[in-house]
């Protein structure tokens, strides 16, 4: 099965003038895979390559000069149906990857450093609470630790922590009724906290943990973490699509006021909410990518957007959209979401 790699989106950025030629910065992969490819996913320092299928495998491939080598791979097998998304944790932890599935499992894999099977991968960890297909899994920010998010078609989102003795103590959330398909983190930094003044004797507020959720249901929930009752609640509802929201994604955040949440949907758009500081309320604002798509109606892609993602500074989305299209986006500096980029499969 072969996939693409595109370049980095600095070098989309440096090309929004320009119409970019599609042959450049695209690296195709032969992945080896028997099924489609469901997931594609580079580790904090883009040395490695994790991809998965429908036949039920996950390959890990080291990238070498920019390129992912097929000589040095590894297929991790375990799951019974298709796997539908990986996921690097922080290399603080180790090389370790989290795999879901449409079997219902969640599994944690890690990469031996000693002894006899030093560069094998193991299982370390099988996640079997949820009933239903698991659909996608994020990891926290490296300052809350090892926790990792999982998001399942039985409604529930469960929370999985690393504790110190080894073990795994999970927490679930009945969060969408009819299935859950997507979640994402939240920054650590508190919005705003790299420019209000802290005041002397103060200390700088704690991290905190924060996520949001994509469900069956059409609305997108904000959940947060209650230290006082070591509980979930829900925080924030959001709603804007009128059909399953697929996917969403919490922009990175070097602790500037505004934050920003982006949601793909079966209706065919894409929502920006933001929210300018920690007391004002989620404004939505639609993609509209009628002026450089063949789609004729305003706010709306030419097919089911499946997945949405921010680059590591927070500034640039990649589209995912059914029509076999990547589309780049950018806001400008009257606040206008423009296309910059796009890429055909």
């Amino acid at each position: 099965m072969l996939m693409r790699v595109r370049g980095s989106e600095d070098d989309v950025a440096d090309q929004q003038t320009k119409p970019p030629a599609l042959s450049s910065g695209v690296v195709p992969v032969e992945t080896a895979h028997d099924d489609m490819i469901h997931d594609a996913q580079l580790d904090y320092y883009g040395k490695r390559l994790a991809t998965c299928s429908s036949d039920r495998t996950v390959k890990v491939f080291d990238v070498v000069n920019g390129s992912p080598s097929k000589s040095a791979s590894h297929t991790l097998k375990g799951h019974t149906g298709p796997v539908w998304q990986v996921a690097w944790a922080h290399p603080k932890f180790g090389n370790m990857l989290a795999s879901c599935s449409y079997d219902g499992k969640v599994f944690v894999w890690k990469e031996q450093t000693q002894g006899a099977a030093s560069g094998e991968w193991t299982k370390i960890q099988e996640h079997t609470l949820h009933a239903a297909s698991v659909n996608s899994i994020s990891w926290a920010p490296h300052e809350l630790g090892a926790i990792l998010a999982c998001a399942s078609s039985d409604g529930k989102i469960s929370v999985l922590t690393l504790k110190d003795d080894g073990q795994w103590s999970p927490d679930t959330i009945n969060a969408h009724a009819i299935g859950c398909n997507a979640v994402s983190w939240a920054p650590a930094t508190h919005p705003g906290s790299l420019i209000l003044p802290q005041q002397p004797g103060t200390h700088q507020p704690s991290a905190f943990k924060r996520l949001v959720s994509a469900g069956c249901d059409n609305l997108v929930k904000i959940w947060c973490f209650r230290e006082e009752t070591q509980s979930w609640v829900e925080e924030e509802k959001l709603e804007g699509h009128t059909d399953w929201v697929r996917d969403v994604a919490w922009a990175p955040n070097i602790g500037l006021p505004r934050s920003y949440i982006a949601t793909a949907s079966q209706d065919k758009t894409v929502l920006i909410w933001t929210k300018d500081s920690p007391t004002a309320p989620w404004v939505k604002t639609p993609l509209d990518p009628s002026a450089s798509t063949t789609s004729n109606v305003a706010g709306k892609f030419p097919d089911v957007v499946w997945r949405v993602s921010w680059s590591l500074a927070g500034n640039i989305l990649a589209v995912s959209c059914g029509d076999g299209k990547v589309t780049l986006w950018k806001e400008n500096l009257q606040g206008i979401w423009e296309c910059v980029s796009d890429l055909a499969s």
